[in-house]
């Protein structure tokens, strides 16, 4: 429900067109940041003579960081400021990445990166919480949202790839993290001005859903998002690696190969990520939620056994699939919770999903280490996109109880 003053003090237009486009290209700029290393990792192993699995455990306290900072940021990003996190966000992932890319040793590398992550934990509870507040449509900017972020992940090895092929893997940290501080030094300048200001009331309210179906919601949510999150890290982390290794014949030697070819797999799902906007605002939620989830099943197994051209269409299906249940989710989040506490709940989501991520990274490292390949690891997330289908049935039926009550939403504000 709206603050009884809010009317009295909204953002003005202009201010809400910022902050949607700033969260739009912050979703971009850290999904690249805070991938960076994922692909940089190829060229440390020929320059530092570390073995993979030893460099890779390196971004496991960033990964754990991205998690762990998520809930305090959305808690201040409610209580304090939105925007004004938003441009720490900007400035801490930066300065983290800049750091990285001065490293002189491990030591350095896995502080810089843990500073890197704790800058990333700010964006997914906040800035998506700051969109939704501004958005006038929720589920067209919710698309957009997922295109930003998608093109983000695709780019991200391409991006590293060609940086430390270019000039080197320094500069493939530094550069990303200068433009990471200078779009923070420019929210900030337009926060002081009054540019753009903070909005503590939804632009259109929705309506509250029964208690029951809150908490029922909240734990499928959770074991779903769980799952999702381990699916979703262990592709990233591993994804540079398995081209490498079961494509090496057709990728050259270098870092830019193998960063293209993840960058198409995932520039493929951008599209898909826009219908899956399109289909959260038209369909039910929890229907486009749980097909994309049994999608990813067989496709899951299929990458374990499949080589060459197959096992790039079958990892582009994963990543499709993956990315398009992405708006469903956050809006299935939203709407089974208050708007003065989103920040907070888009930051336990983060904290289940990218809290994931440095167990998706000891998971990879393990089965690498035992098996120098990765069968027993896709299977075992196909296993987890098992689960997480059958918890999703669970879910209340949002069509049903959600309209009935929808008609009037267009006056309340």
């Amino acid at each position: 429900m709206s603050h009884p003053s809010a009317s009295a003090a909204l953002p003005s237009p202009t201010s809400a067109r910022l902050s949607v486009g700033f969260a739009w290209v912050g979703h971009t700029l850290m999904h690249i940041v805070s991938a960076l290393f994922l692909t940089i990792v190829l060229a440390l192993e020929t320059e530092w003579k570390l073995s993979y699995d030893e460099l890779i455990r390196l971004w496991t306290l960033g990964a754990f960081m991205i998690g762990l900072g998520a809930p305090l940021a959305g808690w201040l990003g409610d209580r304090w400021s939105s925007a004004g996190m938003m441009a720490v966000f900007y400035l801490m992932t930066g300065g983290g990445a800049v750091l990285a890319g001065l490293s002189n040793g491990p030591e350095m590398l896995m502080w810089s990166l843990a500073l890197l992550g704790l800058g990333a934990s700010i964006y997914h509870p906040v800035g998506m919480a700051w969109m939704m507040a501004n958005a006038e449509n929720r589920g067209k900017a919710m698309g957009w949202l997922g295109l930003f972020g998608t093109f983000g992940v695709a780019t991200a090895a391409v991006v590293a790839g060609s940086l430390t092929d270019w000039l080197n893997w320094r500069m493939a940290f530094i550069i990303p993290g200068v433009l990471c501080i200078a779009m923070g030094a420019v929210l900030a300048l337009l926060l002081m001005t009054g540019i753009v200001q903070d909005r503590h009331a939804d632009l259109k309210p929705q309506p509250k859903p029964s208690r029951g179906d809150v908490v029922r919601a909240f734990f499928v949510l959770s074991l779903t998002m769980v799952c999702a999150g381990l699916i979703f890290n262990a592709m990233q982390v591993v994804l540079p690696k398995l081209f490498e290794a079961r494509l090496g014949g057709w990728l050259g030697s270098g870092t830019l190969g193998v960063g293209g070819l993840v960058t198409a797999v995932y520039l493929i799902s951008a599209l898909p990520q826009m219908i899956g906007g399109v289909l959260a605002d038209r369909h039910s939620l929890k229907r486009v939620y749980t097909l994309c989830l049994l999608a990813q099943i067989p496709l899951m197994a299929a990458v374990a056994v499949l080589a060459d051209l197959p096992l790039v269409a079958a990892a582009a299906l994963v990543v499709i699939a993956s990315q398009t249940q992405i708006p469903a989710e956050n809006m299935l989040l939203a709407r089974y919770t208050p708007d003065k506490h989103r920040g907070l709940a888009f930051g336990a989501k983060y904290i289940l999903s990218f809290g994931a991520g440095p167990l998706a990274v000891q998971l990879v490292a393990w089965v690498y280490e035992r098996t120098s390949e990765f069968t027993m690891l896709y299977l075992t997330l196909s296993a987890l996109a098992a689960l997480a289908f059958a918890a999703a049935l669970l879910l209340p039926d949002d069509r049903r109880k959600a309209e009935p009550v929808a008609a009037p939403l267009p006056a309340a504000e």
